[in-house]
């Protein structure tokens, strides 16, 4: 909560542009112990089952200190709070259990032009005994207005084409609290309609890690996940899972949200 307030705080004074440089930057934390309960509420809430394995998606949130803080310093050239997650490609090669003391290396590696801003491209990785054994790289999106000449091709409407419906999910209007309770992610977009708004969303909007967290969770066994956020899921809400194969997506009848695949 500190760092979202420093962040809330350097934001004032950055105006995201398509102009906009990074200067790459890192920060590790040793021998990161899991605290076994908030692993088994973070599970619950996703809709995994505690045990003794972290899933599938948990390095991501030992690893978002580290993160706030990198985008929270006045060097970033995006405001921290606000930022949207639009993309995530993560791959586990070993298992972490509850007990195991990772070494997490978080890093901002570049800026991309999106249709409706600048995006940040942000790494975070998980060491045991010097062994990579997880890997996460996600884009997070600043809003801004881009010029016409300079707008990217917007993406393909839609996502993988006649995926059947698996699971419908009725989404209370304060999952967004939840997650950040068990996550730390207290980003006010995801809290109350009163704190969204000023960022242009009617409403709380889900997180994205929670997302592909309760799209994993269905998927015992998966070590890898990919996935593109297309359109924010406001809360509260109903959405469905559709799944074939590798590839899902998450839909509703305001359109695609998430696509992706699970391997």
């Amino acid at each position: 909560m500190l760092t979202l307030g420093r962040g809330a705080l350097t934001g004032l004074a950055k105006r995201p542009s398509a102009a906009s440089r990074l200067t790459p930057a890192r920060l590790t934390r040793e021998a990161v112990r899991v605290d076994p309960a908030r692993a088994a509420a973070y599970a619950r809430v996703c809709g995994y089952e505690p045990g003794p394995l972290l899933p599938l998606t948990y390095p991501h949130v030992l690893g978002f200190p580290l993160a706030a803080r990198l985008m929270a310093a006045r060097a970033f050239p995006l405001p921290l709070l606000g930022l949207v997650h639009t993309s995530i490609a993560l791959r586990r090669l070993h298992p972490l259990a509850v007990t195991d003391r990772p070494d997490l290396t978080v890093r901002t590696e570049e800026l991309r032009p999106h249709r409706r801003g600048t995006e940040v491209v942000v790494v975070t990785e998980a060491h045991l005994a010097g062994e990579l054994v997880w890997q996460d790289a996600s884009t997070y999106l600043a809003r801004h207005r881009v010029p016409d000449r300079e707008t990217p091709a917007a993406a393909a409407p839609g996502g993988p084409p006649g995926l059947p419906a698996v699971a419908t999910w009725d989404l209370a209007g304060d999952l967004g609290r939840r997650h950040a309770r068990v996550s730390g992610d207290y980003n006010p977009i995801h809290l109350t309609a009163l704190t969204a708004r000023p960022f242009g969303f009617p409403r709380a909007i889900v997180h994205g890690m929670w997302t592909v967290a309760r799209c994993a969770a269905l998927a015992a066994g998966a070590d890898a996940l990919e996935a593109e956020f297309r359109r924010p899921v406001l809360l509260p809400s109903t959405v469905e899972f559709a799944s074939a194969g590798a590839d899902f997506a998450v839909r509703s009848r305001a359109g695609v949200h998430v696509v992706g695949t699970l391997g």
